[in-house]
Formats: structure tokens, sequence, C-alpha cells
């Protein structure tokens, strides 16, 4: 569907962009991950039109489209802000493109009005002003005012990220349905692990211009392919030379010392007994301890590792401060670069 080969972008001497390779299959939801300044938004900028690459190539379908006109690509995109015209009303905001297009009246109001009902605006808030509809309902007028063209790709830069913690939430689902909905090949930008984990199709981790990894978020976040992605996506436990060597010497893994090694939280679980030969088990002061309500994250010190681990209790934590307890690792879980 959307290809990108060789892309590079520079902006006076800073490249921005460097080698970027990428394939968005039809009908994906595909996220852009990483922190801020990565090159993310310029890659998608570059998708829109917005940005021409120094070098390299955007094809969708198979059509270069590297130098075709952005009115002319058939993309419809959703801006961080959303871009809504405060002066218009819901209405007008998603009947502008249409109008641009020179559509009769009645060919714009059918279109208009069966989007709004597809992204649950009805018939009276048409008729508001933006400024009095809530952040999650101007959140959808502007992915109404993008649909309503009938794009054949959707970009969304950062949609969420002016929203608080709970609409965010509230709306990623929704967001996520609506792709389902109507299937559109959809990209979307966030520096957000956590939505970028559960909206995604595929993901790809951008750091400062280039590309770490490409992957389900399954693969992103259990086969991290670099220490950059294995320590950007999520919480994590950085293990010691000392703790991986006593891993090595319980169970035989063919385990590095040397390397950088990692673990994630919910992979470390505290035992009473040992599980099997597989595993290694640690001997372990309890810190301290934070309570979630669905876990507790307990604080762990093993030789010169502070390890973290989330166990899923019910009611009190289960263990103390100055607790001795026993953690159990298995190797495969370890992460080494």
């Amino acid at each position: 569907m959307i290809n990108l080969k060789n892309i590079e972008v520079k902006f006076g001497d800073f490249k921005a962009l460097s080698n970027i390779n990428l394939e968005v299959k039809e009908g994906e939801f595909f996220t852009f991950l990483g922190p801020s300044g990565c090159g993310k938004t310029t890659t998608l900028r570059t998708i829109v039109g917005f940005i021409q690459p120094s070098n390299g190539t955007v094809s969708v379908n198979d059509v270069d489209i590297t130098n075709t006109p952005i009115e002319k690509r058939n993309i419809g995109i959703v801006f961080q802000s959303y871009a809504l015209f405060p002066t218009l009303n819901v209405y007008e905001n998603i009947a502008f493109g249409l109008k641009v297009k020179k559509l009769s009246k009645k060919e714009i109001d059918e279109r208009v009005r069966s989007i709004a009902k597809k992204v649950d605006l009805n018939d009276e808030q048409l008729m508001k002003k933006v400024s009095e509809l809530s952040g999650g309902q101007q959140q959808r007028v502007a992915i109404a005012r993008a649909l309503v063209l009938q794009p054949g790709i959707l970009c969304l830069d950062e949609p969420l990220s002016n929203l608080d913690a709970k609409l965010r939430v509230q709306l990623r689902n929704e967001l996520k349905e609506l792709q389902k909905k109507f299937g559109i090949t959809t990209i979307y930008v966030t520096h957000d692990q956590e939505e970028a984990l559960t909206l995604s199709d595929r993901i790809a981790v951008f750091n400062k211009g280039v590309i770490e990894q490409v992957g389900t978020p399954r693969e992103i976040y259990n086969e991290s392919k670099t220490e950059f992605v294995c320590n950007f996506i999520g919480d994590i436990n950085h293990l010691d030379k000392e703790t991986v060597k006593e891993v090595i010497k319980e169970t035989g893994a063919h385990l590095d010392p040397d390397k950088e090694s990692y673990i994630r939280l919910e992979r470390v679980n505290i035992v009473e007994d040992k599980v099997s030969d597989k595993y290694a088990i640690i001997s372990a002061e309890v810190l301290s301890f934070e309570y979630y309500g669905l876990y507790i994250k307990y604080y762990l010190k093993a030789g010169n590792s502070v390890i973290k681990s989330i166990e899923k209790e019910f009611g009190q934590a289960a263990y103390n401060v100055g607790d001795t307890v026993k953690v159990c690792l298995n190797p495969a879980d370890i992460m080494q670069y």
C-alpha cells in the first residue's frame, strides 16, 4: 500500500531522516513511535506531502507520489491541534473540503450527515460552534472532516496529546473502533508507548532520524531488537553482571555477563519455592513497594541490582519492607545487547 524507499530529509545541514525504508499494508493501523525530535512527524509529513525528501521515493499502490501535490494524494490528515475553523459550525467544518471540491449542495449534505452519524455526532451537534464541543467531540469532528473526503489513507499526528488521561483512554478505544469500521489504512504518530501498544497492528520505533525496529506490539515489547527499543518501551529492569552470572551458574543458560542485560517487570516473580531447574532463584530484600490496586510493584535489592517486580495481589501487600524473598528469573526472558 504505502512504500517508503531510502527516504532522506535534510533541513540545511541537519539530517532529520536517514535511509527510511518502510512498507505499510492496506487496512493496517500502523504507528510511528518515538521521543520528541526522533523523525516520526517528519516521516508522516513526507508521506502527506508537506515535506519534500532530499532523497528516496514515496509510493502508494506502486505509484510514485514523491512529487505529487498534497491535494492530489488522496490522504486525510488530523493534526494535533485538530486545526478546526472556530468561526464555522461543526457542519461547515466537515463540509469545508467538499465545498472546495465544488460538490453539489445535495451531495455535500448527504456525505456530511452520513459521516457525522458514523462518528457519533448528532444533528444538534452539527449546528454548534466547535468551541461549544468537548475535546473528544472536537476530535471526532476533525476525523469526520478528514474521512468525508473518502481518502485512501488517514494520517493522525498525536491527536490525543491535548486531552486528559481518562479521555485519552476512552478516545483511544473509539479511534480503534472507527478504524476497524472504515477499514482505512491509518498512520498514527505518538510518543506514548501504551497508546502505540494498544492501538497498533504494527509499530515503527524511531530514534534520531532512523528506524530502530518495526514489528507487532508483542514483538516490540518482548523481542526488542535494540537497547534503545528495550528501554523506551515500558518499564524494565537492568541486571548487573553478578546477577547474570548467578543465572548462568544456576541454569547453564547461554548468556554473556559482559553484555547489557534487561528483563521486564512482569517476568520477575517472587516465589516461595524453586519452580524448575530452568529458572534461577535469587535472594533479594524488599526495599519498598507501591500499591496500584490491580497489582503491587516491589523494589527488591539483589546484589548490586534493584529489581522491580509486579505481583498481582488482593488486599494488603504480601511482603513488607525488610523481608527477604526469593526471586525467580527465567533466562529466556532476559534480553541482552
